[in-house]
Formats: C-alpha cells, structure tokens, sequence
C-alpha cells in the first residue's frame, strides 16, 4: 500500500479558494479516476510547515494503481477546467506529488 501526497501552495488570501476548488475536486473529479472519497483525505498546513500548503492524501495499492489514475485525469474534461480555475489562486511552481510506501 501507498501514500500519494499532491501538495500545491495558496497565494496569500486565496488559502480558502484553494481549498474550496480541492474539495470540489475530492467530490466530483477524483472518483472519476479512481480516487474514491473513502481514501482520500484534504490536509492544510497548521504547525511547523508552510501555511500556504494545502494537500491530497490518496491510499493507493501500488504505482500502477497511482499511474492508472493519472492517465484517467488527462482524458477528463472537467478536470482540466479545474485546473485552469484554480490557477489564479496558486503560487506557480509550487505543485508536487509524494509518494510513501506503507510499513
């Protein structure tokens, strides 16, 4: 089993934008591709990390899982228009995927 985290950073006073357009994503895109609300999760930042960070926690069985998923989310229309609206409300640059393995 793994963990995949996808971390973006808000731009100063658009942290609740940002959260507002990834709850919006866990609920009607990422079931589209796999991610199933039961294993996903939202995080934000609260002590000893950035404040700006806002996270998805996916569980996933393995890289292949992971992968699959990714290759759904490039043929989904509203996905891609998800990403244009929350543009505006990121810090450029600042997207990055992690992936943890289980023990």
């Amino acid at each position: 089993m793994m963990v995949a985290h996808w971390s973006i950073d808000a731009k100063l006073g658009y942290k609740q934008n940002v959260i507002d357009l990834m709850q919006r994503w866990l609920k009607d895109i990422g079931p589209q591709a796999g991610l199933s609300a039961d294993k996903t999760r939202l995080l934000t930042a609260s002590v000893g990390a950035l404040e700006a960070t806002v996270q998805s926690e996916h569980v996933v069985k393995d890289l292949n899982e992971l992968n699959q998923a990714w290759d759904k989310l490039a043929t989904i229309a509203a996905h891609k228009q998800w990403s244009k609206d929350l543009e505006p409300h990121v810090v450029s640059g600042t997207s990055r995927w992690e992936i943890y393995r289980v023990l």
